[in-house]
């Protein structure tokens, strides 16, 4: 967890922690668009990191943002696109620090 202090324009300090997750996406989310949709989601809620397939059929997802975004992110992927069937979620605490600026879809 990292918190950012922010300086408002009524020189109030606002405190906003930051988060760090690795999410691993279970069912059918592969060839889906599971990926764009994930970078939509992120660029939506103002989280930065990657995402990508995994060998096993997955889609894993490295994210940093305020607790609040990510939440909210979270239950984007819970549901995923259209054509996703998402069937299980697997969600693990990291440093933020870790986690590349922007978002990316890893090949």
């Amino acid at each position: 967890m990292i918190i950012y202090r922010h300086l408002l324009k009524n020189k109030k300090i606002l405190l906003m922690e930051v988060v760090g997750k690795k999410i691993k996406v279970h069912g059918r989310v592969q060839g889906v668009g599971f990926r764009q949709f994930t970078v939509y989601t992120a660029q939506e809620y103002n989280i930065q990191g990657t995402v990508k397939n995994l060998f096993d059929g997955s889609v894993e997802c490295y994210a940093k943002g305020t607790k609040e975004n990510m939440e909210k992110f979270i239950q984007k992927l819970r549901k995923g696109p259209p054509s996703a069937k998402v069937t299980n979620i697997e969600i693990e605490d990291i440093s933020p620090t870790l986690i590349p600026n922007g978002f990316k879809i890893i090949y």
